[in-house]
């Protein structure tokens, strides 16, 4: 078989029959390939949008995402969406087409050395030079992608290879290896630092998702009634209605989180690398507090705070080995009374008032279905979302968090309506974000996927412009957006009906009628540019001396 057929037989496989992608010369033996194939393919209008869709269709399922891009511009474009799924540790196999094995090196027409561009920024990334290794190295992508820490792979495939006969059956190189068996006597030492605790809390990152280990967190949570916050990769993985449970911490955490973390005298680190937006000024992030640090990289313990205790393997084997019995009733009365003095209000939707966003998402999460998909863009925005929503699982809550990209969140959605065409999903965007990957409507109109995208528009660069204000004198630089254009009637011009709000009094009928069509639909809500996200922990401040409200 030709290597365009057998690159379509791998991708069966390993069960990705559904695809993101844009064709171009150095790909186009695949793409003639695809037309006698049961892969099914999405044309997105963008490789950075097909990219993101891979992605979200991955965190949606925590299966392998899969984009193909042609050489040079092609896989250029890539490239933001692959250093977005390092940092986040999203499994995903990017197939690039590559000039000709004789054009290699000779400057050809879109040749671009992508495997030198992508090193730093993938799991891992191989070139095929030779026809027999063509299905061994899709195999081992596939494997490495999911193999320990997830991870994107990129694999380049020359022209000629893809045209060119290649043997049907070739041994496949598997790159699979077995967890880590976690260390009994860590486990032990770990429970009893539990035990010995006085303020415990559990601190949960997207590995717990990853890992497939929500239920035998949620599980850990019941057995031992402790405390527990969430980082932004993080939300859905505990109950959000348990009465201990206090949502995100870090940069725009939410006060309590914050305040009790800075208390405890214990973290239970679960799944997290301690990023900085998380802790803040590290020195004195939880500075009384002893870490247990519970992880499948080892490269993250460590790495950011020294662990007294470190358990490296599958969570799932982890979580149900830790014990800890006694109960910390003093503690666990003063965190539940830190969480109502701290709790949000909300403010109503009045008629004559100004949209109020936090409110306005809060009555988005009562309103969607319990299981909703939200994709979120970057900015403030997002840090609402974060903060106002509340989500049944880490799947349903898709942001970009490592690497902090604008433009994710309506390709990101449109992968996650392909892997869940039976599930509400809503893309909430920015009017900065939103116009970085617009071309996606399109996407969304020729497969009519019922994508409901929000956009919360404030038109300003709103998180660029709140630094500008809080901390640089409110000198603002190149953060107006008051030229945006209609974006109701831009929805109109692709096919997908909109509707546009001004005032509070119309968001509980407007978000009824996006919710409630049958396709996909654009709500634009205006917002006062003056809003900002609050709390903010100020650059180089410890996170219990944020800011909670304007100064």
């Amino acid at each position: 078989m030709t290597g365009a057929q057998a690159i379509l037989k791998s991708l069966i496989r390993h069960g990705a029959d559904r695809v993101f992608g844009y064709p171009g010369g150095a790909i186009m033996p695949l793409y003639d390939a695809l037309l006698d194939s049961p892969v099914r393919h999405y044309l997105c209008r963008h490789e950075q949008g097909a990219a993101f869709a891979a992605i979200g269709y991955a965190r949606a399922t925590n299966k392998v995402g899969v984009c193909i891009a042609t050489s040079g511009p092609g896989a250029t474009n890539l490239l933001t969406s692959l250093a977005d799924a390092k940092l986040d540790s999203v499994p995903l196999v990017v197939i690039t087409g590559q000039v000709a094995r004789t054009a290699m090196g000779s400057d050809a027409f879109q040749e671009v050395d992508v495997l030198g561009l992508s090193l730093s920024i993938c799991k891992h990334s191989m070139q095929v030079m030779e026809p027999a290794d063509l299905q061994p190295m899709l195999s081992r992508a596939f494997a490495i992608a999911k193999d320990g820490r997830p991870g994107p792979v990129l694999v380049d495939i020359p022209k000629d290879i893809q045209m060119g006969f290649v043997p049907e059956d070739c041994p496949q190189q598997s790159e699979e290896h077995p967890l880590p068996q976690a260390d009994t006597a860590a486990i032990q030492r770990a429970s009893q630092l539990l035990e010995q605790s006085q303020r415990p809390v559990i601190y949960i990152g997207g590995g717990v998702g990853m890992a497939d280990a929500v239920p035998q967190l949620r599980d850990f949570i019941g057995r031992t009634d402790l405390p527990q916050v969430s980082t932004l990769k993080g939300l859905g993985s505990a109950d959000h209605q348990h009465p201990l449970y206090l949502g995100m911490l870090g940069m725009h955490g939410l006060a309590a989180a914050n305040l009790t973390v800075q208390q405890s005298d214990l973290l239970l680190i679960i799944g997290a690398r301690l990023d900085d937006r998380v802790t803040g000024k590290l020195d004195e992030f939880a500075p009384q507090a002893k870490i247990i640090h519970l992880d499948i990289d080892p490269a993250e313990i460590h790495k950011r705070r020294h662990a007294d205790v470190s358990v490296l393997g599958d969570l799932k084997q982890i979580l149900p080995a830790l014990e800890c019995q006694s109960r910390k009733s003093d503690w666990l009365e003063q965190v539940q009374k830190l969480k109502r003095q701290k709790a949000a209000r909300y403010a109503k939707h009045q008629s004559g008032k100004d949209v109020d966003a936090p409110a306005l998402l809060r009555s988005l999460s009562d309103l969607s279905a319990e299981d909703a998909i939200v994709s979120c863009d970057v900015g403030q925005h997002q840090m609402w979302v974060a903060q106002h929503m509340r989500f049944s699982h880490p799947t349903r809550h898709l942001s970009s968090g490592g690497l902090g990209t604008m433009g994710f969140g309506l390709p990101a959605a449109i992968g996650a309506q392909v892997a869940e065409p039976d599930k509400q999903v809503i893309a909430v965007c920015g009017d900065g974000s939103f116009m970085m990957n617009v071309q996606e409507l399109g996407t969304l109109r020729r497969y009519q996927m019922p994508v409901k995208i929000l956009i919360l528009d404030n038109q300003r660069l709103g998180m660029v412009k709140q630094w500008q204000e809080l901390f640089h004198q409110e000198r603002y630089s190149e953060t107006d957006l008051s030229d945006n254009p209609p974006f109701s009637k831009l929805a109109e011009a692709f096919g997908i009906a909109s509707s546009e709000i001004t005032d509070a009094g119309e968001v509980p009928q407007a978000l009824k009628t996006m919710l409630e069509h049958p396709g996909p639909y654009l709500l634009h809500v205006r917002l006062d540019h003056k809003a900002n996200v609050w709390p903010i922990v100020p650059p180089n401040t410890a996170n219990h001396k944020m800011w909670e409200q304007a100064r």
